[in-house]
């Protein structure tokens, strides 16, 4: 099953791409040779862009902190797993402190490395990095790889509690729906809402089904086309099948 997720208000979007930035980032830092933390690199400072809105720390502690009094209610219930809610309180304490330890502009000490900010600028530039535009970049990407790691290890470290953040608050909205088996006529679906509330929509389908979903919604309405994938043509067509998937409504 290959899962979808369709965020439908900012927050959300911009939780999403930090998860999935960390999560690349991560994947290219344990490799070994240059191209790859290049990319690393790279998507570090895709991290830095997306975490430079200035509300974003506030956020995430006033998300965790209603969170928190959330699960405080739900203590003492029969239904309640008391060793779980216990690990998820403990991991929102300890990363709540994390994030207030964040001090100033998050990233600021990346913007304060004239280093970085070169590639940086370079990076906006089609082959912007070849070796005769930045040498001691070049140089860099031909130390050890240990020594890579451990440079890019120290430069993403620090906004790891953003990473821990977004991944609690994601977890919760995740687990927050019941998925319901449906289908698509002929590729397509819709449901009225009925004023029913939504931050995020999951959609699961068959990786056989070769088609992918387009999702649109608003506080009224839920349409969900379904796009064949069987040929290579670049034009979108809809499926001309009846297409089975999971549909989750994900609210905090």
């Amino acid at each position: 099953m290959i899962t979808y997720e369709y965020p439908l208000n900012e927050r959300i979007r911009t939780l999403l791409r930090l998860e999935d930035l960390f999560e690349r980032a991560r994947g290219f830092v344990a490799r070994t040779e240059p191209h790859d933390h290049h990319v690393a690199l790279i998507t570090l400072f895709e991290v830095l862009d997306v975490a430079g809105r200035a509300d974003l720390k506030s956020d995430l502690l006033q998300e965790l902190e209603r969170q928190k009094q959330t699960l405080l209610a739900l203590r003492n219930n029969p239904d309640i797993s008391e060793q779980a809610l216990n690990e998820v309180l403990r991991d929102i304490e300890q990363v709540s402190g994390a994030l207030l330890g964040m001090a100033g502009r998050i990233g600021q000490y990346l913007r304060d490395n004239d280093w970085l900010m070169a590639i940086k600028q370079r990076t906006g530039i089609p082959g912007g990095v070849c070796e005769f535009d930045l040498p001691s970049y070049h140089y860099w990407l031909h130390r050890p790889a240990e020594d890579r790691i451990a440079q890019l290890t120290a430069w993403l470290g620090p906004l790891h509690p953003l990473r821990d953040g977004a991944a609690i608050i994601l977890r919760i909205l995740r687990e927050s729906g019941k998925p319901q088996k449906l289908a698509a006529s002929q590729g397509t679906f819709q449901q009225m809402l009925g004023g029913k509330s939504a931050q995020m929509i999951r959609v699961r389908v068959d990786s056989d089904q070769e088609c992918v979903p387009e999702i649109s919604a608003n506080k009224y309405v839920l349409n969900v086309r379904f796009l064949s994938q069987q040929t290579e043509d670049s034009r979108s067509k809809t499926a001309d099948w009846d297409v089975s998937f999971e549909l989750t409504f994900c609210n905090l």
